[in-house]
C-alpha cells in the first residue's frame, strides 16, 4: 500500500523546454521530493514540494566530510500512455550499498519506490517522448548535521529530482573517442569505488578535462595499484568483444556495478552470446585490437544506455575499433535495453515498473 505522502502544487509552473532540445541534465521540473533523517527519530516529514533552492547551514557536514550519495534511473511514458520505471529496486538496493560504505542511514525500500512513484505520478507530464528522450530521476542523500568533526552526521536529507533528457553524449549513439588513463587514480579495492558518492565523481574531474583537451569525450580508468587492468569509464561500466566472446571486468570493490551492466550481461546470456565477467589488461586489448579480434567495445550506463567506443588512446597507442563505426551487437543490446524501457518491446525480463 501507497505511503501517505503530502503534496504542496506549485502555483506557478515552469514552461516545458524543447522536447527536441533538452541536452542532459539542464532542465528541471515543477516538484521534488524530500524528506529528513534524524538519529533516534529516523526518516520523516516526507513531502513533495515545488522545486527550489535549499537553506543550508555553512557548518552541514556535506560540505567539510563529503557524506553524499546518489543515484540515477529514468522514466518512460509508453505508445499507450503508460509511465514506465526501468529496474528502480536495483537503485534502492545500490543506494543502500553506498549509504553502508558512507556510514549513512539506510532508506526503506518501499518508501523509496513510493516516493519515486508518486513523485513521477504528479510530473508525468513533463517526460518527453521524442526518440531518445526520458526523464531523468535523481534522487540523493546528503549530510545536513551543522558540525565541524570528523564523525557520522546525525542528520540527513533525501531528497529526488526530476530532469527530462536527451543523449547524454553529443554523439549518441554513435561511437565515442576515449583516453585510458594513466596518471591518476580514480579508486582502489577497500576505497569507496563501488559505492555511487559524489567524491568519487570529483576525483575524475582532472583527467576528464585532460582528456577533453586532446579531443577524447571520456576516460577509461585502470586499477589504482599496478594500472595495468582494466576497470571501467567516468560515467559508464565497459564491455569489449574479442573473438565473439564479450568480457567485461569483474567486479572488484572499486567498480560500481551498473544496472545497465548486470541488464546487458543478462540479456547476452538470454541470446546465447558467450559472455564473462574477468580482469582484463591493457595489453590483452591492445594485442587483440593488433591481431584483428577486437570486433566492438561499449559502454553501458543509465544515462547513456550503450554508448559506443570507436577509438581507445593507451599511451603511443590509438587503437580504432570496428571501423569507428557503431558494431551490430552494441546496437542490438541499446535497441533492445531501449525498447524495454520505453515499453516498444516485450518485457520478458519482468524490469519494468508501472507508475500508477
Amino acid at each position: 500500500m501507497s505511503r501517505q505522502i503530502k503534496i504542496e502544487k506549485t502555483s506557478t509552473p515552469k514552461e516545458k523546454p524543447d522536447q527536441r532540445n533538452l541536452g542532459f541534465g539542464i532542465h528541471f521540473t515543477d516538484h521534488m521530493f524530500i524528506m529528513e533523517y534524524e538519529t533516534g527519530k529516523g526518516w520523516h516529514n516526507e513531502r513533495i514540494v515545488p522545486y527550489a533552492p535549499l537553506s543550508l547551514d555553512p557548518a552541514a557536514m556535506v560540505f567539510h566530510y563529503g557524506q553524499a550519495v546518489f543515484e540515477g534511473l529514468k522514466a518512460y511514458k509508453a505508445a499507450d500512455g503508460r509511465v514506465l520505471l526501468f529496474r528502480p529496486q536495483k537503485n534502492v538496493q545500490r543506494m543502500n550499498i553506498s549509504n553502508d560504505r558512507l556510514s549513512m542511514p539506510p532508506i526503506d525500500e518501499e518508501l523509496f519506490l513510493d516516493a519515486l512513484q508518486q513523485l513521477v505520478q504528479v510530473e508525468k507530464d513533463w517526460i518527453p517522448v521524442e526518440e531518445g528522450t526520458s526523464l531523468y530521476v535523481r534522487p540523493f542523500i546528503i549530510a545536513t548535521e551543522p558540525f565541524l568533526g570528523v564523525r557520522s552526521a546525525d542528520h540527513y536529507t533525501f531528497m529526488i529530482i526530476l530532469s527530462p533528457v536527451g543523449a547524454y553524449y553529443p554523439e549518441g549513439i554513435n561511437p565515442v573517442k576515449i583516453n585510458v588513463e594513466n596518471k591518476y587514480v580514480r579508486a582502489v579495492s577497500g576505497g569507496t569505488g563501488y559505492a555511487k558518492t559524489s567524491g568519487n565523481y570529483a576525483a575524475s574531474l582532472k583527467a576528464q578535462v585532460e582528456a577533453k583537451d586532446k579531443g577524447y569525450t571520456q576516460v577509461l580508468w585502470l586499477d589504482g595499484v599496478e594500472k595495468k587492468y582494466i576497470e571501467e569509464v567516468g560515467s559508464m561500466n565497459v564491455f569489449f568483444k574479442i573473438n565473439g566472446e564479450v568480457i567485461t571486468p569483474a567486479l572488484n570493490g572499486s567498480i560500481l556495478e551498473g544496472v545497465t551492466r548486470s541488464s546487458t550481461i543478462e540479456l547476452l546470456k538470454a541470446w546465447g552470446v558467450p559472455v564473462s565477467e574477468k580482469r582484463i589488461s591493457m595489453e590483452e586489448l591492445l594485442e587483440a585490437s593488433n591481431n584483428g579480434t577486437l570486433e566492438e567495445a561499449f559502454g553501458t550506463g543509465t544515462a547513456a544506455v550503450i554508448s559506443p567506443i570507436g577509438e581507445l588512446r593507451w599511451e603511443d597507442h590509438v587503437m580504432v575499433i570496428n571501423q569507428g563505426v557503431t558494431g551490430e551487437l552494441s546496437r542490438k543490446i541499446y535497441d533492445t535495453i531501449t525498447g524495454i524501457q520505453s515499453g516498444k518491446i516485450e518485457d520478458t525480463f519482468g524490469w519494468t515498473v508501472e507508475v500508477k
